[in-house]
């Protein structure tokens, strides 16, 4: 009874009325999650790859930490925010974990850049789906060059050839001329070969739901036209009745007239 009464006081406390009673954490969120989540995917690929990575020249490096150091803060700034204005703020941050895994762990973003993907795709806008999905791509060509440039091996040596695998691994030809050899690069293109399989599958489902609109629209014409053809029918079938009955009066009264002469 008393796990039961846990569970029940933890589920209050979960509910957004209880943690943002003045609705200040909700107007937050809603002006600063899609602004973070497109950070996140914009700066994908320089907090994936390992600062050291870049190359050998010193002060890429630095820069490089510098750009990671300088996301992370945005992040970090970010929960603190939110935790302020929560009701319990340590409660807020035990409570939302990916938020503050993904300030000392970067690559963690990737969830957000997925959830912008997703807030897209359920907006109904197929153009923001496809540019969201493009820049992922283009995060992912970008981290396979920089794992890939100088992997043993390897035959991914300049960015031209990672975007070429890029796109033919998105739009699932895969030629096979240029492979990643690296466990990191190889994640990549896994996450590239979903988002190919994906974004087809939304392409085709905007397609097909286009033609069933046209479908139904031609429908929807059709029938407003049925009444016009139908008083047309109605119109016809009337004039040949009253044909039909002239014609039967004027036998009618052509066997009237006989049985008279006859009777005569």
């Amino acid at each position: 009874m008393s796990d039961q009464r846990l569970s029940d006081e933890l589920d209050e406390r979960r509910r957004p009325e209880v943690e943002d009673p003045t609705g200040r954490l909700g107007a937050y969120l809603a002006r600063t999650r899609t602004p973070l989540d497109l950070l996140a995917l914009l700066t994908l690929w320089i907090v994936v790859v390992p600062y050291y990575d870049f190359g050998s020249a010193h002060h890429i490096s630095t820069i490089a930490l510098v750009v990671r150091i300088g996301v992370s803060v945005i992040y970090a700034i970010d929960m603190t925010i939110r935790a302020r204005l929560a009701k319990r703020h340590l409660f807020y941050l035990l409570t939302h974990p990916i938020g503050v895994l993904s300030i000392p762990v970067p690559p963690v973003r990737l969830i957000f850049s997925l959830r912008l993907l997703r807030s897209v795709f359920r907006r109904g806008n197929l153009w923001r789906f496809l540019l969201a999905a493009s820049v992922l791509v283009l995060n992912g060509a970008i981290i396979v060059d920089l794992f890939e440039r100088h992997a043993p091996g390897s035959n991914i040596h300049t960015f031209g050839e990672s975007l070429w695998w890029a796109a033919a691994t998105v739009t699932t030809v895969g030629y096979g001329d240029y492979v990643p050899v690296t466990p990191q690069g190889r994640v990549t293109g896994v996450f590239v070969m979903a988002i190919g399989i994906l974004t087809l599958a939304v392409v085709t489902a905007q397609v097909s739901s286009s033609f069933v609109d046209q479908a139904a629209r031609r429908r929807q014409e059709d029938s407003a036209a049925g009444p016009a053809g139908t008083d047309v029918t109605l119109a016809e079938l009337d004039m040949r009745l009253a044909r039909i009955e002239e014609l039967l009066t004027g036998t009618t009264r052509s066997l009237g007239s006989g049985e008279d002469a006859d009777d005569a």
